[in-house]
């Protein structure tokens, strides 16, 4: 085979498998049930294997990854006890709820400033978290393989390369053949367009999911109706969430009322709705809010 035709067909693949994974958004229509929740950010919210039994999530997102793109990498969960979570990640994939990394945060720790350094994240990321193993890379949680890989970008710049980044893993995914896909989400501010260090990396379409937060933004507060059709019409193929906080002292909380009356009737609109993401699990224990609107969902 020549070189051509040999990315040809890679070309293909990863045209086939993005159709593959984002087969499903465009069917959702109304109530998912769906509530994604990120996990990690206080020492005081519980393990993550009390997360995923509480029975109000489908799915987990560890977060931060918050040092990487110069050869560094740095894992911020809050001062939670790294053993055990290998564990505490298996029980939650044996009762159906899938556990994500989060890349980014509220750091500034992080860029990919070229694309060497985005296939070097991917290097990482794939033998530290997944199904990789390199001598010389540290498994924080051991043989637990993670579900997917969220991006969380608080900065950049255009000359970052998060594209790459998700285009090397779907094509990873490609070669792993069938069996564990991988999900690749984002979790931006509601503003549209998106920033371009973002907006290249899923205009690959091969995100499945994409969570739009509606709060910590004053502008927000105003336009996230406008903003969350702008996205959802733009990107078809991808399934977005609305993401709130539970925090009612975070700008932007949403009274559970205005759940039921205004944020799920108006985002249930889109074809492409996927349910919604709150912020976070510290916040969600104290207040009890995915319980009071996860039935609006």
């Amino acid at each position: 085979m020549t070189l051509a035709s040999r990315r040809a067909a890679s070309l293909l693949a990863v045209a086939a498998l993005a159709a593959v994974l984002l087969a499903g958004p465009a069917a959702a229509v109304g109530k998912t049930g769906q509530v994604t929740v990120f996990w990690g950010r206080n020492k005081d919210e519980g393990s993550l294997r009390e997360a995923c039994d509480s029975g109000l999530y489908t799915m987990v997102i560890m977060s931060f990854l918050n040092v990487y793109g110069h050869g560094k990498y740095n894992l911020d969960l809050s001062g939670h006890p790294i053993a055990g979570i290998g564990d505490d990640i298996k029980h939650c994939q044996y009762i159906g709820v899938p556990v994500s990394l989060s890349i980014g945060g509220f750091g500034n720790g992080y860029s990919l400033p070229s694309n060497r350094s985005a296939l070097e994240l991917f290097d990482y990321l794939w033998n530290a978290y997944f199904g990789g193993s390199k001598q010389g890379v540290h498994r924080p949680f051991g043989d637990a393989w993670l579900d997917g890989v969220d991006l969380f970008l608080e900065h950049g710049t255009p000359a970052d390369r998060y594209d790459v980044l998700a285009l090397e893993l779907a094509k990873h995914n490609i070669r792993a053949g069938p069996g564990k896909l991988l999900h690749l989400t984002a979790t931006p501010r509601c503003t549209f367009p998106p920033s371009s260090y973002l907006g290249k990396a899923v205009a690959t379409g091969i995100f499945e999911r994409i969570h739009i937060r509606i709060y910590d933004d004053g502008d927000c507060e105003a336009y996230w109706h406008l903003a969350w059709d702008k996205w959802t019409a733009a990107y078809p193929a991808t399934r977005f969430y609305v993401g709130m906080t539970a925090s009612e002292m975070t700008h932007g909380w949403v009274h559970p009322k205005n759940v039921y009356y205004d944020v799920a009737p108006s985002t249930q609109k889109a074809d492409n709705y996927g349910g919604f993401m709150i912020w976070d699990r510290y916040y969600d224990k104290q207040s009890n809010y995915t319980s009071m609107v996860k039935p609006y969902a």
